[in-house]
């Protein structure tokens, strides 16, 4: 039996990173402008995750899930997430982020500033290759859905605030664990049990007023 379970929630602050292919381009002008960009695609699995129990976790963002954070919200780009190292911000317009259906793309104008030079050179080198980004979830939907022989637990991000975005040297979702979310799917869990539950107690009456 299947069950899908869509809620809101009050989450912490969670981190995500992508294996975002990063593209450079540098202005010949006098500007001397520096840009990177990248995309974060919607309604696309992420990499296996694990939780506590071992179960196996996928994530999707959903088209639409940082619109109404984008319109009421600043983001800002920062170097591996620290807030001591901001790259641009949308509102001084040095960031800039399009929403589409199908994924969200930015465009991060890097500053002639120490922080902002190490970060050209790396990423130019290949050393920094990915996007990560600061969000908080405020609703989401789990599912379950079969991969052959083995059950995957699927939440689907339908909605969240997003802060910022990060050029990171580690593009890749978090392999062996899943915390911040962890108590949504409890209650997902929770709620799966006392379906089956219910079922089982419902088909058992049944058999008894057949017999």
């Amino acid at each position: 039996m299947e069950l899908a379970q869509e809620k809101k929630t009050t989450s912490t602050r969670e981190i995500r990173a992508l294996p975002v292919k990063l593209e450079i381009r540098a202005s010949e002008g006098d500007d001397g402008k520096r840009t990177i960009t990248g995309a974060i695609k919607y309604d696309t699995d992420s990499a296996d995750m694990r939780d506590w129990y071992g179960d196996t976790i996928v994530e999707q963002i959903a088209s639409g899930a940082f619109a109404e954070s984008l319109a009421q919200r600043g983001v800002v780009g920062l170097w591996s997430h620290d807030t001591s190292q901001v790259l641009g911000n949308t509102k001084s317009g040095t960031l800039r982020v399009f929403d589409g259906t199908k994924e969200m793309r930015f465009e991060l104008d890097i500053p002639n500033t120490s922080v902002g030079n190490d970060a050209w050179e790396l990423i130019q080198r290949g050393d920094v290759d990915g996007v990560s980004f600061g969000m908080r979830v405020t609703k989401d939907k789990w599912s379950t859905e079969k991969r052959g022989e083995l059950k995957i637990y699927k939440r689907s991000i339908l909605n969240a605030e997003l802060f910022e975005i990060s050029p990171v040297a580690f593009p890749a979702y978090p392999a062996n664990e899943i915390n911040a979310e962890a108590r949504s799917l409890e209650e997902f869990k929770a709620e799966e049990l006392r379906s089956k539950n219910e079922y089982e107690k419902e088909r058992l009456l049944m058999e008894l007023d057949l017999i």
